[in-house]
């Protein structure tokens, strides 16, 4: 999906005869920002959709739509040493995002496991886990994937200024309530299709 979004920007410049750096001066980037965005390396975030939409003069859905296209459900993981909340939280997302893949896990091991061999939209994370915090899987599951939208869960709101230091997309404190993970959704960095239901 990336690669797609990547044709479509590099067909969008070169239709202006732009050079990567002239388009990365317009957009208040660096050049390997554009270069990382053709070649289907990386996707811009929602902020830097709407700028390249208002520079090119283009509806933002057409860009949206090229960003996000993927034939296979969006993938979204919960990660939770406690098993019982597991069990509670996977039938709250699953009622909220029908259209996704939700698999949860106790280990963060497995968890890493599982993105490299899967592309995650979204990564809910415990931020304590014993050995391993979820501040410290958020930075190896980014490493992985960077448009990862990743959502902490803590029942410490402390932990709320740490988490930001992050690239984390939200924070939901326990104990999870629908509202909350929709409100979540509506402000992640990186746009997932085929995500929320209509009674969202």
């Amino acid at each position: 999906m990336a690669i797609a979004f990547g044709d479509t920007l590099k067909s969008l410049r070169t239709e202006k005869n732009m050079s990567q750096q002239q388009l990365a001066d317009k957009l208040f980037v660096n050049r390997s920002s554009i270069a990382n965005w053709e070649n289907g390396r990386r996707l811009p975030d929602l902020v830097l959709l709407h700028r390249i939409a208002t520079f090119f003069n283009v509806d933002i859905s057409t860009l949206t739509d090229v960003a996000i296209q993927d034939q296979s459900p969006p993938e979204v993981i919960i990660v939770d040493d406690e098993t019982i909340l597991l069990a509670g939280v996977i039938p709250i997302l699953s009622e909220v995002m029908p259209g996704a893949t939700i698999t949860g896990f106790s280990k963060p091991s497995e968890a890493i496991s599982y993105a490299k061999k899967n592309r995650v939209s979204i990564a809910f994370l415990d931020i304590e886990m014993g050995k391993t915090s979820g501040l410290e899987l958020c930075n190896t599951l980014m490493e992985i994937n960077p448009t990862t939208n990743v959502i902490f869960l803590t029942s410490y709101p402390d932990y709320a200024v740490r988490a930001w230091e992050t690239t984390a997309s939200g924070f939901v404190a326990k104990p999870l309530h629908k509202e909350d993970v929709v409100l979540q959704l509506q402000k992640m960095r990186y746009p997932v299709a085929g995500l929320m239901g209509e009674t969202t």
